[in-house]
Protein backbone atom coordinates (compact mmCIF):
# COMPACT_ATOMS: atom_id res chain seq x y z
CA UNK A 1 0.00 0.00 0.00
CA UNK A 2 2.84 2.42 0.84
CA UNK A 3 4.38 1.75 -2.57
CA UNK A 4 1.35 3.38 -4.19
CA UNK A 5 0.82 6.16 -1.66
CA UNK A 6 4.32 7.65 -1.40
CA UNK A 7 4.76 8.47 -5.13
CA UNK A 8 1.35 10.17 -5.14
CA UNK A 9 2.30 12.19 -2.04
CA UNK A 10 5.57 13.15 -3.72
CA UNK A 11 3.78 14.29 -6.87
CA UNK A 12 1.29 16.33 -4.86
CA UNK A 13 4.12 18.01 -2.95
CA UNK A 14 5.73 18.98 -6.26
CA UNK A 15 2.81 21.35 -6.91
CA UNK A 16 3.74 23.91 -4.20
CA UNK A 17 7.45 23.34 -4.86
CA UNK A 18 7.03 24.29 -8.53
CA UNK A 19 4.67 27.15 -7.62
CA UNK A 20 7.34 28.55 -5.30
CA UNK A 21 9.70 28.78 -8.26
CA UNK A 22 7.16 30.61 -10.41
CA UNK A 23 5.59 33.09 -7.99
CA UNK A 24 6.18 34.80 -4.65
CA UNK A 25 2.59 34.04 -3.60
CA UNK A 26 3.53 30.53 -2.45
CA UNK A 27 6.02 30.54 0.41
CA UNK A 28 6.35 27.12 2.08
CA UNK A 29 9.08 26.26 4.56
CA UNK A 30 10.70 22.85 4.93
CA UNK A 31 8.44 22.30 7.96
CA UNK A 32 5.36 22.97 5.79
CA UNK A 33 6.43 20.25 3.37
CA UNK A 34 7.02 17.80 6.24
CA UNK A 35 3.61 18.49 7.80
CA UNK A 36 1.75 18.24 4.49
CA UNK A 37 3.64 15.09 3.53
CA UNK A 38 2.65 13.51 6.82
CA UNK A 39 -0.97 14.58 6.47
CA UNK A 40 -1.19 13.26 2.92
CA UNK A 41 0.47 9.98 3.85
CA UNK A 42 -1.80 9.39 6.84
CA UNK A 43 -4.88 10.29 4.81
CA UNK A 44 -3.83 7.92 2.03
CA UNK A 45 -3.14 5.11 4.48
CA UNK A 46 -6.51 5.57 6.20
CA UNK A 47 -8.35 5.53 2.88
CA UNK A 48 -6.41 2.43 1.85
CA UNK A 49 -7.34 0.66 5.07
CA UNK A 50 -10.99 1.58 4.60
CA UNK A 51 -10.98 0.33 1.02
CA UNK A 52 -9.47 -2.96 2.17
CA UNK A 53 -11.47 -3.59 5.37
CA UNK A 54 -14.94 -2.10 4.83
CA UNK A 55 -17.13 -4.18 2.54
CA UNK A 56 -20.34 -2.14 2.55
CA UNK A 57 -19.98 0.48 -0.19
CA UNK A 58 -22.26 2.99 1.56
CA UNK A 59 -20.22 2.83 4.78
CA UNK A 60 -17.01 2.96 2.74
CA UNK A 61 -18.11 6.17 1.02
CA UNK A 62 -19.21 7.77 4.30
CA UNK A 63 -15.88 6.96 5.99
CA UNK A 64 -13.78 8.19 3.05
CA UNK A 65 -15.75 11.44 2.78
CA UNK A 66 -15.37 11.94 6.55
CA UNK A 67 -11.60 11.43 6.35
CA UNK A 68 -11.28 13.84 3.41
CA UNK A 69 -13.37 16.48 5.20
CA UNK A 70 -11.21 16.15 8.33
CA UNK A 71 -8.09 16.46 6.15
CA UNK A 72 -9.36 19.68 4.56
CA UNK A 73 -10.42 21.14 7.93
CA UNK A 74 -6.98 20.49 9.43
CA UNK A 75 -5.33 21.90 6.31
CA UNK A 76 -7.48 25.04 6.45
CA UNK A 77 -6.74 25.50 10.16
CA UNK A 78 -3.01 25.17 9.65
CA UNK A 79 -3.06 27.47 6.62
CA UNK A 80 -5.31 30.35 7.68
CA UNK A 81 -6.65 29.68 11.17
CA UNK A 82 -10.21 28.65 10.42
CA UNK A 83 -10.97 27.95 14.08
CA UNK A 84 -8.41 30.21 15.76
CA UNK A 85 -6.39 27.51 17.53
CA UNK A 86 -2.76 28.08 18.57
CA UNK A 87 -1.72 26.04 15.50
CA UNK A 88 -3.30 28.54 13.11
CA UNK A 89 -1.22 29.83 10.26
CA UNK A 90 -0.77 33.44 9.34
Amino acid sequence: MMIRILPIVGLLLLIPLIAMQLTNEVNWSFFDFIIMGGMLTITGLLIGIILKKVNNSKNRRILIVTIVIIFFLIWAELAVGLFGTPFAGD
